[in-house]
Parts: structure tokens; sequence; C-alpha cells
């Protein structure tokens, strides 16, 4: 077998389209309520279509520079420096065709077949997967799940990695588990990586899904510009452009042009007329982020309320980031089966937790991110299935 073939296996068994393959054919069935995609039922506000629709009359259709065009990078700097306590140039931004794009692309900069990423677990699958079609080897290291919700153990991550680690990778707010890492964690990995040589990369694309609050806490406002870190965040979550494939990564300075070229030799580039929308979302859509915060936080309030009043479940403090609910459920061993069996018997398409890590086969996501009728209808469906 290939390493390439090796790959494509280990991939093919944890990835999120499996979904479709659990959903049996109902994908689309106006019967199912659909809980398991990382995907909410708001659409992007109506001035990121007028936007790109003024960009292309404009004339915005042609290639773009390949780290994104200068208004762009330099709304994004404009952004960052305000959320944060640190100011951001648009010289350490490069836009991206996406969130996972930008990991893509930060592994490749990283990492060489033969050396080892660790990833702080539960996680997103698809960094683990994209490390394994580069040859790299994915580890884990899992946070600890308690009554006081979930957390992390920096020494933990210090103590795994070893000579052919190059790069750590956290999530935070996290997906699936909605857990923030404090500040002190973030400085410790931040810390070890130093004094290890080692990339670390940070996903916070939900970073403004925090609830009460502006923005989750970010590693940016403790690192220096040059320090072996990316960042990397996306258009999809907060300004539900999920299908408009728009990102960004913050990186070193330094890294600017090895990055223009290695999307040269990717991507070409970030289409033209949806970088302007972006910038557009950026400038004028802080009330639609506020909507889709205010949306996210209702939603979790009602599948938790839920969950809390079944005995077999195990939920922990409600998270107070993101969209998502993992929850444990006493005695599920099997949580593809388990999901595949409550589709059939409820209608309600869930996320198994095995997607999301070694351990976790006793989860089950849930996507909160969906209008109230909805919510409650599949909370009523699931309450009696897990009873």
């Amino acid at each position: 077998m290939t390493a390439l073939a090796g790959a494509r296996a280990q991939i093919r068994d944890i990835s999120l389209e499996n979904i479709a393959s659990l959903a049996g054919g109902r994908l689309g069935d106006p019967s199912v309520i659909p809980l398991w995609f990382g995907e909410g039922d708001l659409q992007a506000p109506d001035l990121v279509g007028e936007a790109m629709r003024r960009a292309v009359s404009e004339g915005h259709v042609f290639y773009a520079q390949q780290n994104g065009v200068p208004r762009l990078r330099e709304v994004l700097a404009a952004y960052l420096t305000g959320l944060g306590t640190r100011p951001v140039g648009p010289e350490r931004i490069t836009v991206s065709q996406s969130g996972m794009n930008s990991i893509m692309l930060a592994l490749m900069l990283s990492c060489e077949a033969g050396d080892n990423m660790i990833a702080v677990d539960p996680v997103w699958p698809n960094a683990g997967g994209a490390a394994r079609l580069l040859g790299v080897e994915a580890r884990t290291v899992r946070m600890d799940f308690s009554d006081d919700g979930w957390s992390l153990d920096p020494e933990r991550v210090a103590a795994s990695i070893d000579g052919r680690t190059r790069a750590v990778f956290f999530a935070s707010p996290g997906n699936p588990t909605g857990a923030m890492l404090p500040m002190d964690v973030q400085a410790a990995l931040l810390e070890t990586c130093r004094r290890r040589g080692v990339w670390l990369i940070a996903d916070e694309v939900y970073n403004r899904l925090a609830f009460g609050r502006e923005a989750a806490p970010t590693i940016l406002d403790i690192a220096d510009p040059e320090d072996r870190l990316i960042v990397v965040n996306s258009f999809s979550k907060a300004w539900a452009m999920t299908g408009w494939r728009l990102g960004w990564m913050v990186h070193p300075p330094s890294l600017a042009q090895t990055l223009a070229m290695m999307t040269q030799y990717t991507t070409s580039g970030v289409t033209t007329f949806l970088q302007h929308a972006g910038a557009a979302a950026i400038r004028e859509g802080e009330p639609f982020v506020a909507a889709m915060r205010t949306h996210c936080e209702t939603g979790m309030d009602i599948v938790c309320d839920a969950l809390e009043r079944l005995p077999r479940v195990r939920l922990g403090p409600r998270p107070q980031a993101g969209m998502y609910v993992f929850f444990q459920v006493d005695g599920l061993a099997d949580s593809r089966a388990a999901c595949a069996d409550l589709l059939a018997r409820t209608g309600v398409g869930l996320a198994p937790g095995a997607f999301f890590g070694p351990g976790c086969e006793s989860f089950l996501r849930a996507c909160v991110c969906r209008d109230r009728a909805a919510l409650e209808e599949a909370m009523r469906r699931l309450s009696a299935a897990l009873a």
C-alpha cells in the first residue's frame, strides 16, 4: 500500500463525510432534523452578497495578490487589532480559501513526511486527516472531562513532544467541546513550543461565538510577531459563510513571501470578488455576528435544558462558546451505531463522538445553531429515546 493509499484509508474512517453513510440516504429528507454538520440555518447577511455583486461590476474578477487583496488584509488587520490587545499588521495576514485551507498550508509549512503533529482532542478530525495526507503522523493528547467541564494539562502536551514533532494543534473555542483554553494554558503551550522549536497552530474559527463577551481569549494577545505561531480563522461560522470558502491566517511577517508561493502552487489565490465581500462582512457585519452569537446561545440553552433532565446523559457545565453540545451517554459503546439508531428511531441527525478522537465513543455531538422550533422538536424526540 502506498503512503497516499494508507492515508486515504485512515481518513475515510474518521471523515465527517461518513455522516452521509450513517444517514442511509436521508440527507435532505425534510422529516430529518439535521444537527450533525457544523452549519447553522442562518444565511450570510445581504450586505455580503451585495458587496460581491458590486465587486464584480467594478471589475474585480482577475487574479489577486497571492496573500490576498490589500483591502481585505488591511480590514482584517484593523479588525484583529481592535479585538485584541496587540496590533496585528497586514503583513502578517494571508487570505485563504477556508479555515481548512489555512490548516493545510500551516501543516505543509511546518511538517514533512515522517514527522508528527500533536492535536489536543476531542478535536475536529480534519486537522489530523490533513496531516495524514501529507504523510505526517497525527497524535493526540486528550483533554480531561469532569463535572467541571473540559480542561487541558499543558504538561501532558509537553511530555508528548519528541524528536519528530514539528507542530502542536489546538482549537479554542473547541469543536466539538466549546471549551475555551484559559490564557495561562495557552501561554504554557506557546512557551513549550518556543523552547522545543515546534510550531503552534491555533484554530480560532469560533472565537466570535463566545457567549456574553465580544470574543474568546486569543493567543495573539500574548505572542510575539515572529513566534512559530499560525492562527487560522474563517468567515464560515460567525458570518454564516460556509459555502463561500473564505478564511485567513495570521503568521510571522517573515513568512509572507513563502506563503504567497505556497498559495500560488496550491490554489493560485482566493476568488477576488469574494475577498471584497469578506471585507464588507468584517466592516459592516458586526450586527449579524451579534445575532449569530445570540442564536447559538439560545440554541445551547434549549438543548442543554433538555439534556440535563436525562439521567443517562452527562453534560458537565454548559459550553460557553461555539455551536455544539458534546454530551456523554451512560452505557453507550458505539457512537456510530448509536447515531444510526437514533436517526432511524427519531429522525434526528447527530455526529458520533468517535469522529473526534480516541476515547470519545460514548459521546454524541449536536449542532445547536438552529431555530427554536426545530431544536425543541429534536429534543422532544431525543429525550424519549435517551431516557
